[in-house]
């Protein structure tokens, strides 16, 4: 079997995740280390943060990261597993359709077979108009047709945080609706509200958009069984997989500083042998 003949049994395997009737949730990661150690336990796909990649590489989030670094960083955590890999390519690093349409094919050159792109426009930090994001998603839809792909689209909109001009919880659940089905025309295979949190809207969302609606984890989002509940099919921890693991660091590095904690490090079920054992895969 090729390569491309893999990359898009994979893509057909995370397409089936997302109609299984199970809620796919991803504890996003940065690295190939985080990606076989969620392999390891069982998990079906892989989700990377933007936030997470950018922070742990010494970047701001948002596009900061050079579009280079992405697709190496991208390319090892693909050829660190077996299992799909979809990323978190913010705006797509394009500023125009044919840089878009380059860096799609570029992006796909590394293996993975989806992408989250938002409906912002970071030059401005305001929304893309409709009509502008639906033609960028048909775009990367028909890249990745010609490349014989079929790319899982999660089509982020911004309503709830760059969309200043809705400025009522009636407006920001009416906009986001009326992208999330634009979108879902322009050939989206799910949508990502981002901080919406409220459970009457998700209800909503869930009950009027017929693709899978992806909720972030935030403070006063309902709980996992809720969100099952209420038909939730995917749901994103975002940054907050390196938050935990940065805490854990740096409680430990308080501790030492004291002179305390020894015994929690060499006591530590992590050790090296388990790590070697996950990037071996012995």
């Amino acid at each position: 079997m090729t390569n491309k003949e893999q990359q898009e049994k994979k893509a057909k395997q995370f397409h089936k995740l997302h109609r299984s009737g199970e809620m796919l949730l991803f504890p996003n990661v940065w690295d190939s280390l985080g990606a076989v150690l969620l392999e390891s336990l069982d998990y079906p796909a892989i989700a990377t943060a933007s936030a997470s990649i950018a922070y742990t590489n010494g970047y701001d989030d948002g596009e900061q990261l050079p579009f280079s670094k992405l697709l190496t960083l991208l390319t090892t955590i693909v050829n660190s597993v077996n299992i799909p890999v979809t990323a978190d390519i913010e705006s797509g690093y394009a500023t125009n359709d044919n840089q878009l349409q380059e860096n799609i094919k570029l992006l796909l050159a590394t293996g993975i077979v989806g992408i989250n792109i938002e409906d912002t426009n970071k030059e401005t930090n305001k929304l893309i108009p409709i009509d502008m994001q639906c033609n960028r998603i048909r775009i990367i839809r028909n890249v990745a047709d010609s490349m014989g792909i079929s790319l899982f689209i999660n089509a982020r909109t911004d309503v709830y945080i760059h969309g200043e001009e809705f400025n009522t919880t009636e407006s920001k659940l009416e906009e986001t609706l009326k992208r999330g089905l634009a979108y879902q025309n322009a050939g989206a295979n799910c949508l990502f509200p981002i901080a919406i949190r409220k459970e009457e809207d998700i209800k909503k969302l869930v009950d009027e958009i017929k693709i899978p609606i992806n909720i972030l984890v935030l403070p006063e989002v309902p709980e996992l069984h809720m969100l099952k509940k209420m038909g939730v099919i995917r749901v994103s921890l975002g940054p907050a997989f390196l938050k935990i693991a940065i805490k854990a660091m740096k409680d430990m590095a308080l501790k030492l500083k004291n002179l305390e904690g020894l015994s929690e490090i060499t006591k530590n079920e992590i050790t090296s042998d388990y790590l070697k054992e996950l990037v071996t895969k012995k």
